[in-house]
């Protein structure tokens, strides 16, 4: 299984619209997806119609019970969407109180990789979709991913959540045993204003080929898709943005296919 996360430490800029694109381009292409939902808000699991204020298990429950972590007790939190081969691992607000209970207690920062080596073998992808502040869990999508996408929203502001990112990247680095590769990927770019060309032409010049080829332009459909709950590349297949992911896809997926490396 390869595993991607998608994080910025600045919301808004199109995480959890990267994450369900790339997940349902990918199911498309005959990959078994688990979607895995990381922010309190739960924006990806209100996506499939879940919500978060009332599920009696979540990924929330991976904390709680993270000193008995069973392929049996992962695969019994996995929700199956409408769409064949993905599947989620939703959200509950639970997830908000974490940053306090870490606080004295160990194992903290690895459990979601132990959660996914469970169902190692039943997924080809999981993507992970983070909250947009460091904390224990951007720590643990960190340490589990193979592959850090980050969107960033092609005006000034967003290039200080970029910068907030690739100093937590930095950090983490010290921790990890191997190096973690990043793609930066320009998102909500609209050609005719000044503020989204000078904006990517920033991003290409200060981060050279950390930066995806392309962008993701601006596209209503994807809003009209989250409205619908409908995964963007069926609601619209045709729309530009969508088609902006399915390169942004063929882009990631040679990359990482070689990879196959596991948390036990």
């Amino acid at each position: 299984m390869q595993v991607w996360a998608v994080a910025n430490q600045k919301g808004g800029v199109g995480k959890t619209t990267t994450a369900v694109a790339l997940a349902g381009l990918a199911t498309s292409a005959g990959k078994r997806v688990l979607l895995v939902d990381l922010d309190p808000h739960g924006s990806l699991s209100c996506y499939f119609r879940l919500n978060p204020d009332a599920l009696p298990s979540s990924t929330f429950t991976l904390f709680q019970e993270r000193k008995n972590l069973s392929m049996s007790l992962v695969g019994q939190l996995v929700v199956s969407t409408a769409y064949q081969g993905l599947s989620l691992l939703p959200a509950s607000t639970g997830l908000a109180t974490l940053e306090r209970q870490a606080i004295g207690n160990d194992g903290m920062g690895l459990v979601i990789a132990k959660a996914l080596a469970q169902v190692w073998d039943d997924f080809d992808l999981a993507i992970l979709d983070c909250p947009p502040q460091l904390g224990v869990l951007m720590v643990n999508a960190l340490a589990a991913c193979q592959q850090l996408i980050i969107p960033v929203q092609t005006e000034f502001l967003a290039l200080k959540g970029l910068e907030r990112i690739l100093h937590t990247l930095q950090m983490m680095r010290r921790s990890r045993s191997r190096e973690l590769p990043f793609l930066i990927v320009p998102t909500m770019f609209d050609r005719r204003t000044q503020a989204s060309v000078t904006t990517l032409r920033a991003l290409r010049n200060n981060y050279g080929d950390a930066v995806w080829p392309g962008s993701i332009p601006v596209d209503t459909k994807f809003r009209d898709a989250s409205k619908a709950g409908v995964p963007p590349h069926l609601f619209a297949p045709d729309a530009r943005g969508v088609q902006g992911y399915r390169s942004l896809l063929h882009y990631l997926m040679p990359v990482k296919s070689a990879a196959k490396s596991r948390i036990d």
